[in-house]
């Protein structure tokens, strides 16, 4: 990465939360500009399953950490 591209991560990693997901965002929806409606419906769908579960209790949560670690395999 270059130097203004640095500067530029640092700059961000430094914002609050709300802000850094945000343009976080900003940024994956810049990289796809043409939104295909079934996708989106389809996504809305799952959403919409994953919070009634986590109402009702059907699932369990983990910290990111932990969840991370795992993933990663340590």
């Amino acid at each position: 990465m270059g130097n203004e591209l640095n500067g530029i991560l640092e700059k961000v990693l430094n914002m609050p939360q709300q802000q850094r997901a945000f343009l976080a965002g900003q940024l994956i929806d810049s990289l796809e500009p043409q939104i295909d409606m079934d996708i989106e419906i389809a996504w809305q769908n799952e959403i919409h399953q994953r919070v009634l579960q986590a109402k009702e209790g059907a699932v369990t949560f983990i910290p990111w950490g932990e969840a991370r670690r795992s993933l990663k395999g340590e």
